[in-house]
């Protein structure tokens, strides 16, 4: 895969998006999962920088910091990448390529287009990390039945998440239109998915 200098220095801009927005983080008393705005960084790399891109800026975070360096919440390590919120952080990844991928096929066109968009960003974006980060904590946590689970990793973070795909609709509209992801990190590689305008 040949990347763009562009591409790659984008891709860090939005790892550091990632990083940064990790430390507007909640703790809950009844759970290990905070609530952060960290998926709003996975809809926005994404939704800005297409599949290859959105993909390669939120793995470079989940690998620097499985390797140590502290950059989520200000830890690092693999215990933070296999601990109880590891299933969310190592499918963000994932979640962004899916977003790039599908997105630019909308065309935001009045209220119906903007809904689609939202769509798109809420179950790609967000109900996507649910089924990755509810089993892991599952797994890393015995104790916890699937009931519990949901409580503790989904219930209350859906109307957030909503809210967070909202403001990506709102925000990557407007920026898509005047800078393409093709435009930002100089590849032509998507074109046929990228093609697709989003219109108002």
């Amino acid at each position: 895969m040949k990347l763009t200098l562009r591409g790659v220095v984008f891709s860090a801009l939005f790892a550091a998006i990632l990083v940064l927005f990790s430390f507007a983080s909640i703790s809950l008393p009844f759970t290990p999962v905070p609530i952060t705005l960290q998926t709003l960084a996975v809809m926005l790399a994404g939704g800005l920088l297409g599949a290859r891109y959105g993909f390669f800026s939120m793995a470079l975070v989940v690998i620097l910091t499985a390797i140590g360096f502290p950059l989520l919440h200000g830890n690092g390590g693999l215990g933070i990448v296999l601990g109880p919120t590891g299933g969310f952080i190592m499918i963000y990844p994932f979640s962004a390529m899916l977003v790039g991928m599908i997105l630019p096929r909308v065309r935001v066109r009045g209220f119906m287009g903007y809904l689609a968009a939202f769509l798109v960003l809420e179950i790609f974006g967000s109900l996507l990390l649910y089924l990755a980060g509810v089993p892991w904590l599952m797994y890393r946590v015995p104790s916890y039945t699937f009931a519990k689970a949901m409580i503790a990793a989904c219930y209350p973070f859906l109307l957030g998440d909503a809210i967070k795909a909202a403001v990506a609709v709102l925000i990557i509209v407007p920026v898509r239109q005047v800078f393409s992801p093709e435009r930002l990190t100089g590849s032509s590689s998507h074109s046929v998915v990228q093609r697709t305008d989003v219109r108002m």
